[in-house]
């Protein structure tokens, strides 16, 4: 906890806030200001302005508390306004919402316009703020919509279609394998006329269960009874054919036991994920994550621009289901704790464990 102001007979370099300032350091904006009695402007830690000499500088805790010492705001960071961060993550919450109740998807330079932006300056702060782009944020969503509507009783796969925003049937079939890995009818029985092969093995942390779809692999499970992990992939699409691994299938699961033997060696396999579109934004933020490296469930919220969604990042860990390859054991509670795991805390344990002395 900082002080709510300079300590008494301490120079500014001696207090503990200075080193935020000489760094301009921005994940200290908002927590204290710094004023300099030589020009008499208070300013954020990031304030890109000349650095004062640390004689002329001290310390506050809130706006208030500065301009009660009579300093004004700094025109350069302009500390009374919200700051740019938030600024921008306003502007593409606004436009995350056109996305969402559009019809048709913007045209990038549409909602650049809507932004006030440049097209190019958009699609970058977009990406930089939600981890993905504008299209796919775009979606994701309608992949959700239509997962929604297919998903109530007594809907038709027509009604579902226009419900979702798609104003033609024959665009929504166009992409319909894309957006559900299958055909919407067989999306609404369960997966039915789908086939899913899957292949159980044996590696250090257990049984592991492979599952692979038309379009890449759909779920890798850790446990150990092969028999759950059969039942947990036969519960995520009770109406699929799954089909046991041939010996071509066997290679394919060796594959990923060596992966999680020794990831370094990587994994380039297709990967077939579904989720909805802040689960996706999470999957992506993971899989950025380096080998050996761990992110706090409080970083991967601030990274994909929802810094307040820190219970939603450890929900979206959750429901991973493509173990290591989507490495949500890289994840770990402010404190450095390791927190919860799927597949076991001391699975999660082992693999950074590994990690760690790779």
């Amino acid at each position: 906890m900082f002080p709510k102001s300079n300590i008494v007979g301490i120079a500014a370099e001696q207090d503990p806030r200075w080193q935020a300032v000489a760094l301009r350091d921005r994940n200290f904006d908002g927590h204290f200001y710094y004023c300099v009695k030589t020009t008499g402007v208070y300013c954020r830690p990031s304030c890109a302005a000349r650095l004062a000499k640390p004689m002329n500088v001290s310390f506050f805790a809130s706006i208030d508390d500065a301009e009660r010492a009579g300093f004004r705001p700094c025109k350069r960071c302009k500390p009374n306004e919200p700051a740019l961060a938030v600024q921008h993550a306003a502007k593409i919450a606004k436009i995350c919402r056109v996305i969402e109740t559009a019809s048709e998807i913007p045209s990038l330079d549409e909602m650049g316009r809507k932004a006030g932006l440049s097209a190019y300056h958009f699609h970058r702060l977009f990406k930089a703020v939600t981890g993905v782009t504008p299209r796919a944020y775009a979606i994701a969503h309608r992949a959700k919509r239509i997962r929604d509507k297919l998903a109530k009783p007594g809907t038709t796969v027509k009604a579902a279609i226009y419900d979702a925003s798609f104003n033609s049937s024959g665009r929504f079939y166009e992409t319909a394998n894309a957006v559900l890995g299958m055909t919407p009818t067989d999306y609404r029985a369960g997966g039915a006329n789908t086939q899913i092969r899957f292949a159980i093995g044996e590696c250090s942390l257990g049984s592991i269960l492979v599952a692979r779809s038309e379009r890449g692999v759909c779920a890798i499970l850790m446990g150990n009874d092969p028999g759950a992990l059969a039942r947990d992939l036969q519960d995520r699409f009770p109406h699929a054919e799954l089909i046991g691994g041939d010996a071509d299938f066997e290679a394919l699961v060796a594959k990923v036991v060596g992966f999680v033997e020794a990831q370094s060696l990587g994994l380039d396999l297709p990967l077939d994920v579904r989720g909805t579109a802040f689960q996706l934004r999470v999957w992506q933020a993971l899989r950025e994550i380096p080998a050996g490296s761990k992110a706090s469930y409080a970083a991967i919220a601030k990274r994909i621009g929802a810094p307040k969604s820190v219970r939603a990042v450890a929900g979206a860990c959750a429901a991973n289901a493509i173990a290591v390859a989507i490495p949500c054991h890289r994840v770990v509670r402010n404190d450095g704790a390791l927190g919860g795991y799927r597949w076991g805390v001391a699975r999660k344990r082992a693999l950074l464990a590994r990690e760690t002395a790779r």
